[in-house]
């Protein structure tokens, strides 16, 4: 699948994938999925769920190190400041032959427009926080997400997950 066809199918997860709310509860239902599929595949992965400004869950799976953090902080910078996707970020950079940095003027110490961090929607509210994983390589940690996601949402994963390479 191409640049532009993961661009789509991630435009159409970023509209679909709202929660009904961003509260305590929710956070800790969707960190724990993510936790919990993490512990059953053995995954080294570190786990942020947020409010912007309000972490609201966090876990760091056996294997991770400080790095991980510092991706995952990272990649939620981006999801913070586009509402997008930091995968999807990524992708139209790529599509452009552009860093964030050559796009936007971002310093690389503090964005990668690397797969993991998740814009998080509320119906009525727009994106106010975001879901990130770190420690698989990009594509993996961006469907780690997705998959949790259609979990806590009762969603058909298959109906939202990216195409094979």
């Amino acid at each position: 699948m191409g640049l532009s066809e993961d661009l789509e199918r991630i435009a159409l997860q970023e509209k679909e994938l709202a929660l009904p709310r961003l509260d305590a509860e929710m956070a800790w239902q969707l960190g724990l999925q993510l936790r919990t599929i993490a512990a059953e595949r053995g995954l080294a992965v570190v786990i942020d769920v947020r409010r912007f400004g309000q972490l609201l869950f966090y876990a760091a799976m056996g294997g991770t190190t400080p790095d991980n953090v510092e991706w995952v902080r990272r990649k939620s910078n981006v999801v913070a400041r586009f509402h997008r996707s930091s995968y999807a970020v990524g992708l139209r950079d790529k599509q452009k032959g552009e860093t964030i940095y050559e796009s936007q003027g971002l310093a690389l110490a503090d964005y990668a427009t690397h797969g993991g961090s998740f814009p998080l929607t509320v119906a009525g509210a727009g994106v106010i926080g975001s879901v990130t994983v770190s420690g698989l390589p990009m594509r993996e940690d961006h469907e780690l997400v997705i998959e949790a996601l259609c979990a806590v949402l009762k969603r058909d994963y298959a109906q939202f997950c990216l195409a094979a390479e």
